[in-house]
């Protein structure tokens, strides 16, 4: 039976896809159907056929899963931002690691352990970044949101998003009205102008302190000393804001050019016992509370005694690095980012970490530098990339110099399965731990343990 665009079939949910959707067969053929669980009975409607796939919608749901769960946000259906918002979350943490497992089968040809998915006491309001694209809706009237899924449409955030930081979406909100009463023009993507693209709101959990960063297309950006006056008097946790310049038909949201116009540049949290520096292009996890159960986590599996050197391979702004730096003897860290590099030697210096050293540029490159250059080696080398995961000359290094233990933190299970794949010529999977960072949406974070065979 051939499958065609238009057609209505009644299927069985047999598993859930890498991005949370429901996955059916007829006749061997797979449909995917955003929406759906495992488990469940559906009605759909077929949408796209391609060669040996095919997207389909529910029409109707004829069984439900004791999964599901009713959905308390208006937007959902439409947004990009969350994509299991209709699934009980134990029942995400459970989805998470077969995603995990499922990568590492697929590339690995065989069945690995791996832990149930550490998941949070309370998964709502946990991001402490908010990034709301700024652009026009079908009438050219100025909107700002959140991009539907696949697509560049704005979703008008009429309602606090149940992931955002309430405080970070109050305060992008005013920005966005105080644009409007002030004809600040929106970006238009079609035709490159217009003023504002995107609002960045980050926030210290435990400082409390607050980051603006208005990313803009050019510089009219009418009455902006009233805006900064009426900004930071209504929210005084705002410590700095920045204009970031981004003149590029890109999906990219920061450029690399900021200016200050408001205080310092940058605002400070807290991680365990350490404070850390954070400016416009720094990395640092969006979900502080994960990030120390992620960090702990990576620190258990390297077992440090005090004695090791230590690799902290795409450090950001040194954040793994540091936490490890009183349990060890030395840590190189290497990013790509200069002002993450910045922000990390400051991090390092007002947290009094004098065992750590921090180096601008990129990982395939710098990596060998150090240990032809200057006969460093590591007995432990911890891997943090983004993800597209390492590159191959990366991984030909650390087989190369052979530290004891590879301790791999990864945003992405698909290139972290291939990367396994080539490390396993000298070290062996021990230990695969999803930690839910970005609850009710299909992503996770996993710390990986391997050992030098």
């Amino acid at each position: 039976m051939e499958i065609q665009k238009n057609q209505e079939y009644v299927v069985n949910i047999i598993d859930n896809g890498y991005n949370g959707e429901g996955i059916a067969k007829i006749n061997d053929f797979t449909i995917f159907i955003q929406g759906a669980i495992k488990g469940e009975k559906v009605k759909i409607l077929i949408l796209k056929v391609a060669k040996s796939f095919a997207y389909g919608k529910i029409l109707e749901i004829i069984s439900s899963s004791p999964n599901r769960i009713n959905v308390d946000c208006k937007t959902f259906s439409k947004c990009g931002g969350c994509t299991l918002r209709h699934i009980s979350y134990e029942e995400t943490l459970n989805i998470k690691k077969n995603i995990v497992e499922n990568c590492l089968y697929k590339e690995l040809h065989r069945e690995v352990e791996v832990n149930n998915t550490i998941g949070m006491e309370n998964p709502l309001y946990y991001r402490n970044k908010l990034q709301y694209p700024v652009g026009l809706d079908k009438e050219n009237k100025p909107i700002m949101g959140i991009y539907s899924q696949r697509t560049h449409n704005i979703i008008e955030t009429k309602e606090n998003c149940y992931i955002q930081n309430e405080k970070c979406s109050d305060i992008a909100k005013y920005i966005f009205n105080f644009t409007v009463e002030n004809n600040i023009k929106p970006y238009n993507e079609a035709t490159g102008k217009g003023t504002l693209r995107h609002i960045v709101i980050r926030i210290g959990r435990k400082t409390n302190e607050i980051m603006v960063t208005l990313v803009v297309n050019n510089d009219n950006f009418n009455n902006e000393d009233e805006f900064i006056k009426k900004l930071t008097s209504k929210y005084t946790e705002i410590k700095t804001i920045v204009k970031n310049y981004n003149t590029k038909n890109t999906n990219v949201i920061l450029g690399s050019e900021n200016k200050i116009i408001y205080g310092e540049g940058y605002i400070y949290d807290i991680l365990g016992k350490y404070k850390f520096k954070i400016s416009p292009l720094s990395f640092y996890q969006v979900n502080p509370v994960q990030t120390e159960v992620l960090y702990n986590k990576a620190i258990e599996y390297a077992n440090l005694t005090g004695n090791e050197t230590v690799f902290d391979l795409y450090c950001g702004i040194g954040t793994i690095g540091i936490f490890a730096s009183d349990k060890v003897k030395y840590v190189y860290g290497i990013e790509a980012v200069e002002q993450a590099i910045e922000d990390a030697k400051e991090n390092a210096r007002f947290n009094n970490v004098n065992n750590a050293e921090f180096f601008a540029g990129e990982v395939e490159k710098v990596l060998p530098d150090l240990i032809e250059k200057r006969k460093i080696s590591a007995d432990v080398a911890f891997i943090d990339p983004p993800r597209k995961g390492c590159d191959n000359i990366t991984i030909e290094t650390l087989l190369k110099v052979m530290p004891k233990k590879i301790v791999y933190v990864s945003c992405n299970p698909a290139t972290l399965a291939r990367d396994i794949k080539l490390l396993e010529e000298k070290y062996v999977l021990k230990q695969v731990q999803p930690v839910d960072m970005f609850p009710y949406t299909s992503h996770c974070e996993v710390v990986n343990l391997l050992e030098l065979k």
